[in-house]
This record gives structure tokens, C-alpha cells and sequence, in this order.
């Protein structure tokens, strides 16, 4: 079994925060509170074409992490956007950006890939995964060679 790591507190947050925004409903939600901040979980329903269960349960991780708060008025729970920990991303985010440097003509995304690769795994094979345990295609057609 792994070793718990403990992190700072700055740390732990920033985690649970970008956790609760893992999820693209989760994203589309926050950006719906921030451009009308206090909606009903039905009025989220009408904007985002789930289950209202569904939503609630996206507003509950989203709480989880403090990224929302919750506000009774009677029969009605009111959802509105929590700017504290939204602050403490906006922190971590600024903090971290300032840090990269990298010229515009070096810019290049993960995703892109100068040779075209074909084959049953091309869609690994351009990430650069590599699979040690496993025989490439020139070592299995070397064995068949040997073999015959």
C-alpha cells in the first residue's frame, strides 16, 4: 500500500478545488453561477439539459469543495459562487503562470506529433507511450524470422 503524503494546506485546497472542476458540467455550472450568481438548482436544470438529480450531484462536489455556497430561502436552496477559494486558485494560477516563460515560436501542446503513425495503438504511439513489458513489431517479426 502507497505512503500518504501530507500536503500543505495551500496545496490540499488547490487539489480539491481543480478535483471539483475535473468535470466539464462541473465547469459549465460555475460559469453559469458567475455570470448570474444565485440560481436554483431548477434553473441550472433549464440551462443544462440533465437530470436534476444529476445536478445536484455536481452542485454537492462542487460544495465540497467550497466552490459554491448554499442559501435557504423556504422551500428554495439558492447556489451562488464561493469567491474565496475561487480567489485561491486565481492566486495559485497567477503565481504559477508567472513562473513559465517560453518563447511563442517554441510553443507546442502535447498533442502534437511530427510523423504520421499508423497502426492498431497509433493513438498511444503519438503521446509517446511506451510499454516495456510489451514486444514492439520489429522484435515480434524478428522472433517469426528466427523461428522459420
Amino acid at each position: 500500500m502507497a505512503k500518504p503524503l501530507k500536503f500543505d494546506e495551500e496545496t490540499e485546497v488547490i487539489a480539491e478545488i481543480c478535483k471539483a472542476l475535473g468535470h466539464p458540467t462541473r465547469v459549465q455550472i460555475m460559469t453559469l453561477l458567475w455570470k448570474r450568481d444565485q440560481r436554483t438548482c431548477g434553473e441550472i436544470v433549464e440551462l443544462i439539459p440533465l437530470a436534476q438529480s444529476t445536478i445536484s450531484k455536481h452542485l454537492l462536489e462542487l460544495k465540497k469543495a467550497n466552490l459554491v455556497h448554499i442559501q435557504y430561502e423556504g422551500k428554495k436552496t439558492i447556489y451562488s459562487v464561493g469567491v474565496d477559494n475561487i480567489n485561491a486558485l486565481k492566486k495559485y494560477c497567477s503565481s504559477y503562470l508567472s513562473t513559465i516563460e517560453i518563447s511563442e515560436e517554441n510553443k507546442e501542446t502535447v498533442l502534437t506529433t511530427k510523423h504520421k503513425v499508423r497502426g492498431r495503438n497509433s493513438h498511444l504511439k503519438k503521446y509517446n507511450y511506451q510499454f516495456s513489458h510489451k514486444k514492439s513489431k520489429e522484435e515480434i517479426e524478428g522472433i517469426t524470422e528466427k523461428s522459420e
